[in-house]
């Protein structure tokens, strides 16, 4: 560094230079002093950092997963353990992966349910339930985590709340989740994707709120992360347009599409029944196969052009203030030979042979239990009902969905077999009745937009140091402005690059575009994480400017770590070991082994690779602010603890990612460190300053090992400092100095 001055390392110069030396070795002195202060507040800055928030931190969730793996009897040395990633941005939720398969993206995500559906429960405060669904969308577990509802607290206390939750374990989201409380749901009733769950008895209201809170948070994470619901389905739903209110007739209801409908014949339902054992069971279908067997009508009633007209006025406004939150409502019909429901219908309940499908996921649908749902417009109905959507099911009432009814039929008494066929009502809302909000953008462009303050902060902070790098002899000629420019700077890289906004670039984008590219997935997943893209792409322009000092000098967040590392090491005055050149030279070869063994490990054994990039600390000192097991911790502190004797001991020794920066810096275009005839021969004044031992006897510059300090190039346009300048300046000559060749 520029503020390591000292008399000894002078050559040919008077006593002019060593009262300079002087006092410049007393401002390092106080450069050294403001540095340790620096870095015990960097030191602060790091434990607020890693603090964690939340009613779970990231260790609990950790924790649940290892306990729940013995229960089950699932060992962590059988490779079926599972690793909880960094929370999300974009939806609070862990993102869950696989230790055989780490770098294929998570095969699951875990959350709480108050983050997504905060429901009220019975006494009025949200409960806290722990959900854990797999890549399928299939339950992994449910865990109750708060709750204040009087029956399980004073009451029945509880364990039955617990057992509930258990029923979830192994069942999907695709699926249609039914309580049932007494008679209110028998089993076997529904279609065939429907699952009943033995509710608890005197605990309807609670057990109901539970599982709309576990379902609406479950279908949050699903639409956001498992691509259940279609791109054009993505985004906030639409919404009905006030429209002036005109009087429709029953015909024009039908003509416009408002109330829609789908008829079968008896022909048509032995036609879905071929070749099943329901085939031919149903005798009055064979004999009559032209009647009507069931015809059904759906219509969304939030419309008032929908259901004013078909309501009545009086209805349709009892409707709306029976359901308050304006969630969507349909009125569905049938007349024919088979009804909607039979006789064992409960009011109030789910109608057991329809569901609603939207999006590939079930939305269930509740009987309002409102008497003028049968309107006189159609008289020779067998059934109709009022049915509404629960609250954060996540349905778009503006998109197309499915009616899905049931057809059982059933051959023989004794043992009967049962078959079930389903016939979709495909229903699409009427566009002109809904504001249709902008189609969503794609996920990784909302990445982007999630995060655009930090990039423009760091793109900021790339451009003021490209400025500095285009044109250095602003800042470098005075040693102290560089030192505190780079203190600075470093200092920014450190906390937010790397501890805040997640930074840190890794020899495992390297490896992991390898086992991408080899498995064909491609380099598409490198789009979600866009600060490291936004660094890897300035590291691959600088790449052709100035070589890999640029990203390995100042945007390491990690190097960064060991230069303060290191200039806290000077102010309590440790010792520094200089390594001969000659051994530091063939200690430096050992991270390019190292890249040439995780190179072809990445693309012939993966899952060895997955540990070998742990020689890396990056993830233990930047990503996870060391709150790592004891090895991990120990590796990181005693890498740290080298660069404290020998100056950034990893990166110029052991850096797979710097060995890999160095081979793309072979494609630098330009030698834009200067150098005159004298350097080298005979001054070493550069070379006794540089800390990286990148500058060789004879004078070159060696770019492989240059970290872009500025020292050198500082001395060369301070004429007080660069010994040539001086000795020439002593005897009166001012002959200019042209800049030599002399580069590797």
């Amino acid at each position: 560094m520029s503020v390591d001055l000292d008399s000894k390392n002078q050559t040919g110069a008077g006593t002019g230079i060593g009262r300079r030396a002087q006092m410049q070795a007393m401002a390092a002195s106080r450069a050294m002093s403001y540095t340790s202060k620096l870095f015990a507040a960097l030191l602060g800055l790091l434990a607020c950092f890693c603090a964690s928030a939340g009613e779970l931190s990231k260790a609990d969730i950790e924790q649940r997963f290892q306990d729940r793996a013995v229960r089950v009897g699932a060992a962590r040395a059988s490779g079926s353990a599972l690793r909880v990633g960094e929370k999300l941005r974009d939806i609070p939720a862990w993102p869950l992966i696989s230790e055989l398969t780490p770098d294929a993206g998570p095969v699951g995500y875990v959350f709480e349910s108050i983050d997504l559906a905060p429901i009220p429960g019975f006494e009025g405060t949200p409960m806290n339930l722990l959900v854990a669904i797999d890549s399928s969308g299939k339950f992994m577990d449910v865990e109750v985590l708060r709750q204040h509802e009087p029956v399980f607290v004073g009451g029945l206390g509880p364990v039955p709340f617990a057992e509930f939750v258990k029923q979830y374990q192994g069942k999907n989201i695709r699926q249609e989740i039914r309580i049932s409380t007494g008679q209110s749901v028998q089993r076997g009733a529904g279609g065939a994707n429907t699952v009943v769950f033995d509710g608890v008895t005197k605990a309807t209201a609670s057990i109901r709120i539970a599982n709309q809170s576990v379902l609406g948070a479950a279908l949050v994470v699903a639409r956001a992360r498992l691509g259940f619901a279609s791109q054009g389905e993505g985004g906030p739903p639409a919404s009905a347009k006030k429209l002036p209110f005109e009087r429709l007739d029953l015909d024009t209801l039908v003509r416009r599409g408002y109330v829609q409908r789908l008829a079968l014949s008896n022909a048509d339902v032995e036609k879905l029944f071929a070749g099943t054992d329901g085939a031919g069971s149903d005798a009055e279908a064979l004999q009559k196969p032209k009647e009507l067997f069931a015809e059904i009508f759906v219509a969304y009633l939030n419309a008032p052009n929908i259901g004013r007209n078909l309501l009545g006025d009086e209805a349709w406004a009892s409707l709306q203030s029976h359901l308050q939150d304006d969630r969507p409502a349909f009125w569905v019909a049938t007349r024919g030979r088979y009804p909607l429901v039979d006789e064992s219908f409960v009011p109030g309940s789910s109608p057991p042979r329809l569901e609603l499908v939207q999006g590939e996921l079930p939305v269930q649908l509740r009987d309002t239990n409102r008497d003028y749902a049968r309107v006189p417009a159609f008289p020779d109905l067998n059934a109709a009902m009022i049915l509404a959507v629960p609250p954060l099911a996540g349905i778009d009432p503006g998109q197309a969905m499915n009616f899905r009814i049931s057809i059982n039929r059933a051959r023989g008494e004794m043992f009967p077999v049962v078959t079930q066929k389903q016939l979709d009502l495909r229903y699409v809302p009427p566009p002109e009745l809904f504001d249709y909000p902008p189609k969503p953008l794609p996920e990784w462009l909302q990445a982007w937009q999630g995060r655009l303050t930090e990039l423009v902060i760091i793109g900021a902070a790339l451009l003021l140091l490209t400025g500095v790098l285009l044109w250095p002899r602003a800042i470098s000629a005075n040693p102290r402005a560089l030192f505190l420019f780079r203190m600075a700077f470093l200092g920014f890289t450190l906390i937010f690059v790397g501890w805040y906004a997640q930074g840190q670039l890794s020899i495992v984008q390297i490896t992991g575009a390898i086992k991408s590219l080899a498995s064909g997935a491609g380099l598409k997943s490198f789009l979600y994480d866009p600060v490291s893209l936004l660094l890897i792409a300035f590291t691959l322009i600088t790449l052709l400017i100035w070589g890999r000092a640029t990203f390995c000098g100042w945007l390491c967040p990690f190097g960064a770590l060991q230069e303060f590392v290191g200039l806290l090491a000077r102010a309590i005055r440790l010792p520094r070991l200089r390594l001969p050149s000659r051994l530091s030279g063939r200690l430096a070869y050992g991270r390019h082994a190292i890249l040439a063994v995780l190179a072809v490990t990445a693309a012939m054994a993966p899952d060895a690779a997955v540990k070998m990039v742990e020689i890396e600390p990056f993830k233990t000192a930047i990503t996870v602010g060391f709150q790592r097991e004891l090895p991990f911790l120990l590796w990181a502190t005693g890498l740290l603890l080298a660069g404290a004797f020998v100056y950034k001991f990893f990166c110029r020794f052991l850096c797979p990612l710097g060995a890999a920066l160095m081979i793309g810096g072979k494609l630098r275009r330009w030698n834009w460190l200067p150098r005159i005839e004298a350097c080298g021969q005979p001054c070493q004044r550069c070379r006794a300053v540089c800390l990286y031992d990148a500058i060789e006897p004879g004078g070159a510059i060696d770019y492989d090992e240059c970290f872009q300090c500025l020292d050198c190039v500082g001395i060369y346009h301070d004429a007080a400092r660069c010994v040539p300048k001086l000795v020439l300046a002593s005897k009166g000559k001012t002959i200019t100095i042209r800049p030599s060749k002399m580069t590797h």
